[in-house]
């Protein structure tokens, strides 16, 4: 096989080294066929010095070659595919790309089996929008099977050439395969294509093949190498017939490697930059498209944004630019793509905060449209007033629906354009809110209508019952002759039947730093917007007391009966009406609790002589007055003023003040009164939010002022508690600051599968921003399955089964060999609860350094810790479980120190304290001791 190099294209001598600014070593390969550009233009590495005048030696190129490479032009994002194991092994090989890398390059390939198919289609629909995914189909032998794959989201593919009439109705999405370099199988090619599979460049047919297929000038053709094949070489070959090469994952990498291609390489090779520094024009672009800016690229540049996954460009000035390493504006990098002209790179990207350095989301300005509204709706759903409009809408789901409702009959009944634009606007608005209420995201939803155009299989397209009837439709339901059978065999799944499932990733393929990169919790949003809320709010219940405090009472949480915001102990015994089953499991809590937080108490002071007559003692005492927070409303939360009144009761605390918001009939829920009446509390706060906190920390008319306020709450009460912890006129502590629930499950072999993932869901339940992680001790691919099969059928029972959808898609699977391995990066990542469920649990609890709360074993799932074993629920979360205990005994009471010296004792230490005092150069401290001393010798 005769491959020219790029001094002989020139018409040089052999051993002649430069033309020019231009330096070839004599056996370069790729050179000569490279210069034609699409898809692939010139492959930098040892052969050449620079990449300068490009357009130049084109020309000259093209004229010793005889043009005998033919143009190509492709719609594809990239000038290759990336050719790939099937799910979950999706670029997950140990050499070459790995699954991160693969998904931002995004165009992908797979030989499907039928004992893969399963796999792929389930990926496929997980993946279609996020890859542009082609296969090879020749191994199955259903056509609905192969219908699935096209109707599920495949670009392209690609079935025998026999079986073609079979699928013309899909007209380019289909391609015939077929093997070899036998120049007579390009016959087979159609209008749409041909993928010629095991093409060895090095057999004798090779030659006859490359000049037959230049001379066809196939449309859609692509390359796929045999096992083993110079990948270098063989991008050169399928260069010079102007087809797109398939690449192995295992054969390139993100980064030079010894025996591999470097990606970053390829792309280079491909793009045409004008400028002299050789960088290449980059638009960064968000999910939607919306472009934030333009900036440069270069190889090097390109090739540390795939292996970080983040958004790094080329300064002109200062090298290599980490997006946000300096300001926090991060970017995760989703794909990489090249345009039609191969002279721009497109990044897109996750923005975390703004890309500009202006006061605007992007470069070219604000975000606009559906966009915008979906930033505004995010942000009212976290600092919306309780009891406002808008958070009403988040909060009544009846509400929320019967607005959609009445906005899709406005919609409807619209005349002119103008009105039509209106009312889709409004419809558009509540439909957003019910979208963002669901912890979807606008782009899961561009991602669902990606995914319905690549639809084959069509359903009838009826109305349903109810609504075909309103409009005097009529269907199969409601009396019509039923339609004539059609060849739909299934209607595609519901976005809510989609498979939950959490991400995976081995911590033996990545660095400590990529690990907890992985593991970070979702990030929150600034406080700055909260505070401008809550502090007016808490300055004037600070300064008008009870009237401010019943006024916000009235309008976040309606009571407006309510003329006064603090019921007084003793409470009556008809808000204390429950059932009797009701009651005993109250009670039992409270014995648990009160038994367990009982055996906290210090059994005597602690005295010590550190040297003769020196005695040093410490003792506890109550903190006198405490505030109990209790989120309320329409949720019922005895286990909260359970788990902080039963402390406070057994430390002694004189007075236990509990705050929760009322009804909107002004009452409070009679299983709060209850634990209320039980734990001795001398009167309930009518209210919640930063009005409650306030009250509490200040004290008003009513309220007592209390030493030191407890208990969770939304980011409201939270930044509240903080915001008067550290106002001195206050004078008030506060338990610990909190975040989003969280779980970590440590699980081996003998762990039951159901038990784990009903353990992970009863975190992710909480909300959106909750996080569940699961560490995987050695498990086999069908073990983890068991348990991912577990966690999707169970969260698909629950009524608050969206909610975890949203937490499951920040949560994590971490796949370790040892429980060594698992405690150290369970340590790391200090999580509020953490569940033991593997062999020798038990004795695997000396290794716990930071965690809230431990539940050790198959039988004690994390419910128990919330309700009734004793522990107390209250827990740091958010990593602050390095630095902080959860609540306890110790909560409520303080330590109090104390030294008691004889006249021999102040002998012993005086002489040190003196010399310590006049370093320090505080004569006062010294004078007191040498005063004393002096006073011995005279007696």
């Amino acid at each position: 096989m005769f491959y020219p190099t790029i001094n002989q294209c020139l018409g040089l001598d052999p051993m002649q080294e430069r033309v020019g600014n231009w330096r070839f070593d004599n056996g370069s390969i790729l050179e000569s066929y490279l210069y034609h550009r699409p898809p692939l233009a010139y492959l930098r590495g040892p052969h050449c010095s620079s990449i300068h005048h490009t357009d130049n030696i084109h020309q000259q190129c093209s004229r010793h070659t005889d043009n005998r490479s033919p143009k190509m032009e492709s719609t594809l994002p990239l000038p290759f595919l990336i050719s790939v194991n099937v799910p979950p092994g999706l670029g997950g090989e140990k050499e070459g790309l790995n699954r991160e890398e693969v998904s931002c390059l995004g165009t992908v390939f797979f030989t499907v089996k039928p004992q893969t198919y399963e796999k792929i289609l389930s990926f496929l629909g997980r993946h279609n929008t996020e890859f542009q995914p082609f296969f090879d189909v020749t191994q199955l032998e259903s056509r609905d099977d192969i219908v699935s794959l096209i109707d599920g989201g495949a670009r392209k593919v690609f079935v025998r050439p026999e079986q073609l009439d079979d699928f013309a109705e899909f007209g380019s999405r289909v391609a015939p395969i077929v093997s070899g370099a036998n120049s007579a199988q390009l016959a087979s090619a159609t209008e749409h294509g041909l993928l010629v599979s095991d093409f060895d460049i090095t057999a004798p047919e090779a030659a006859q093949f490359i000049d037959e297929a230049k001379a066809k000038k196939i449309a859609s053709f692509f390359v796929k190498p045999v096992a083993g094949a110079d990948l270098e070489k063989f991008i050169a070959v399928a260069a010079q017939v102007g087809a797109i090469p398939i690449l192995p994952s295992t054969g390139v990498t993100s980064k030079e490697q010894a025996g591999k291609l470097a990606v970053p390489k390829i792309l280079a090779a491909s793009w045409k930059s004008d400028r002299a520094d050789g960088l290449i024009p980059t638009v960064v672009v968000d999910e939607h498209d919306t472009a934030l800016g333009l900036v440069y690229s270069s190889e090097e540049s390109v090739g540390e944004a795939l292996r970080t996954q983040t958004g790094v460009y080329q300064s002109r000035k200062r090298g290599l630019w980490y997006k946000g390493a300096s300001s926090g504006d991060t970017q995760e990098l989703i794909r990489i793509s090249l345009d039609c002209d191969n002279d721009a790179l497109k990044f897109v990207v996750r923005q975390k905060g703004r890309f500009c350095h202006l006061e605007q989301s992007g470069c070219f300005g604000d975000l606009k449209g559906i966009k915008k509204l979906e930033q505004v709706l995010i942000s009212r759903k976290q600092s919306a007033p309780e009891g406002s409009y808008t958070a009403r809408l988040f909060s009544d789901k009846k509400l929320l629906r019967a607005k959609i409702m009445e906005e899709a009959e406005e919609l409807c009944d619209a005349q002119t354009p103008e009105e039509v634009a209106f009312e889709a606007a409004d419809l558009i608005y509540f439909a957003m809110t019910r979208v963002v209420d669901a912890g979807v995201s606008l782009a899961d939803v561009e991602k669902s209508l990606d995914a319905k155009s690549f639809k084959v299989k069509r359903r009838k397209g009826d109305a349903k019952g109810k609504w075909a009837e309103k409009e005097g439709i009529k269907t199969e339901t409601n009396g019509a002759a039923p339609p004539a059978p059609t060849p739909v065999k299934e209607e595609p799944k519901k976005a809510t039947d989609e498979r939950i499932v959490m991400r995976t990733l081995d911590a033996s393929q990545v660095t400590t730093q990529e690990l907890d990169a992985a593991l970070k919790r979702p990030s929150q949003k600034s406080a700055d917007a909260i505070m401008k809320i809550i502090v007016p709010i808490i300055e004037d219940v600070r300064t008008n007391g009870d009237k401010a405090l019943l006024s916000y009472t009235h309008k976040f949480e309606k009571a407006t009966s309510l003329t006064s915001a603090v019921l007084k102990a003793p409470f009556p015994e008809s808000m204390m009406q429950l059932p009797e089953e009701t009651i005993k499991a109250i009670d039992i809590s409270f014995d648990n609790i009160k038994k367990f937080h009982g055996a906290q108490k210090d059994e005597k002071p602690l005295h010590v002589e550190t040297m003769p007559g020196v005695v040093c003692s410490r003792f506890s005492r109550p903190i006198e007055a405490v505030g109990c927070y209790v989120p309320g409303g329409t949720a019922v939360l005895p286990s909260t003023a359970l788990m902080l009144g039963v402390p406070a009761m057994v430390a002694g605390c004189q007075k236990i003040v509990i705050a929760t918001p009322p009804r909107a009939d002004g009452s409070v829920t009679p299983e709060v009164v209850y634990a209320a009446h039980k734990v001795g509390a001398e009167s309930i706060v009518l209210a919640g939010g930063a009005q409650a906190v306030a009250a509490m920390a200040y004290g008003t008319e009513s309220v007592t002022k209390v030493d030191k306020i407890l208990g969770p709450g939304n980011q409201f009460v939270t930044a509240a508690k903080m915001y008067v912890s550290n106002d001195t006129n206050a004078g008030v502590g506060i338990d610990m600051p909190a975040g989003p629930s969280e779980v970590l499950v440590i699980a081996d072999k003998d762990a039951n599968p159901a038990f784990v993932a009903s353990d992970l869901l009863s975190q992710a339940e909480h909300g959106v921003d909750s996080q569940v992680i699961l560490i995987a001790i050695d498990l086999s691919d069908a073990e983890l399955a068991a348990i991912e099969d577990e966690v999707h059928n169970q969260a698909m029972a629950l009524p608050r089964v969206e909610i975890v959808r949203g937490s499951i898609a920040h949560s994590l699977t971490v796949k370790v060999r040892t429980v060594e391995e698992a405690m150290e990066i369970s340590n790391r990542y200090a999580p509020e609860h953490l569940i033991l469920q593997f062999k020798g649990a038990e004795g695997a609890v000396e290794r716990v350094m930071n965690a809230g709360s431990v539940f050790i074993g198959e039988w004690t799932p994390e419910s128990v810790g919330d309700y009734s074993a004793g522990v107390n629920h209250s827990l740091p979360t958010y990593g602050f479980a390095k630095q902080y205990s959860g609540v306890n005994l110790a909560s409520f009471v303080k330590h109090i120190t104390s030294a008691n010296l004889t006249a021999e004792g102040l002998r012993n230490v005086g002489g040190a304290v003196m010399q310590l005092a006049k370093v320090e150069e505080l004569e006062a401290h010294r004078r007191a001791v040498e005063i004393r001393l002096k006073h011995m010798e005279k007696n």
